[in-house]
């Protein structure tokens, strides 16, 4: 399957000359064009927002953002894609993977800039900070992430729920209500078990905050809030390590988002907690 620039560069002899030059634009500096607005790539182009519009429809795109989201898709995939079998192939020093793994972990937190929707993240966090138990179910590679957030907002002195056994989180489920939030997170938006999950919670009234993937999968649609993370990884591979990065780090932001709006009434707590860890150090 070609990649967005391909098709670009396929289609230029089909657009209109104001059309051509955005396409050469990006083709030339695809890095720059996720964080542009409709207003900063016409001035860098020389052209109207209207004719940026246009161009994303002319090679079957609906809208920049739309553009921008698929765009960010497959530069994550061809700049850090490490853990398919290709490596195997590759001969590769212990050095130069821990460079490797370094420059893609980057890359899939700097992605999140251009796929997490800053109003999904607010409404996460006003539904987060109400929120009575929160239930977090990740599995396989997304187990991380949702012990994670477990451990860091148990220590708001949230009601947190996390297992790894399905049955007993299936069994949780049905004490859950509108007050509370079942956080799901999977990077496919596919798993069997967070979709049956988190479909279950929804019965119950319990709001869905998703940690997922941006493309519109079964949990995306679902999820009454998408927190999304870039395409880092294929979906058959020999580990998860960019995608996790990506779920931890929007897992970090949700959690000082939330501390910020509760810190004066539970800061009390983490220094009594403190003072106990600095007894245990003697």
């Amino acid at each position: 399957m070609d990649s967005l620039l391909d098709r670009i560069q396929k289609e230029l002899h089909h657009l209109t000359c104001a059309e051509k030059k955005v396409g050469a634009y990006i083709v030339q500096h695809p890095e720059m064009v996720p964080n542009m607005t409709t207003k900063d790539l016409s001035e860098k182009t020389g052209v109207s927002e209207s004719t940026v519009v246009r161009f994303c429809k002319s090679i079957g795109v609906a809208s920049f953002k739309a553009f921008k989201l698929e765009l960010v898709k497959n530069l994550t995939l061809s700049e850090i894609n490490m853990t398919d079998f290709s490596i195997l192939q590759q001969k590769d020093s212990p050095y130069d993977l821990f460079q490797k793994v370094t420059y893609g972990n980057k890359k899939a937190i700097e992605s999140c800039i251009s796929t997490l929707d800053r109003r999904e993240l607010e409404k996460a966090a006003d539904v987060m900070e109400k929120a009575g138990k929160v239930v977090f179910c990740g599995v396989g590679g997304s187990v991380t992430a949702a012990v994670d957030a477990h451990y860091k907002f148990s220590r708001m002195g949230y009601h947190t729920i996390f297992s790894q056994d399905f049955h007993y989180l299936l069994s949780i489920i049905p004490y859950l209500n509108e007050k509370d939030v079942l956080v799901a997170i999977s990077i496919s938006g596919r798993t069997k078990d967070v979709l049956e999950l988190s479909g279950f919670a929804k019965r119950k009234g319990a709001k869905i905050i998703a940690i997922t993937n941006m493309e519109k999968s079964p949990l995306y649609k679902e999820a009454d809030i998408k927190l999304c993370t870039p395409v880092a990884e294929q979906d058959f591979r020999i580990g998860t390590t960019s995608s996790r990065m990506a779920q931890l780090n929007i897992i970090d932001a949700l959690y000082l988002s939330v501390f910020q709006r509760r810190g004066e009434k539970i800061l009390e707590y983490y220094y009594e907690a403190r003072n106990e860890y600095i007894k245990l150090r003697r």
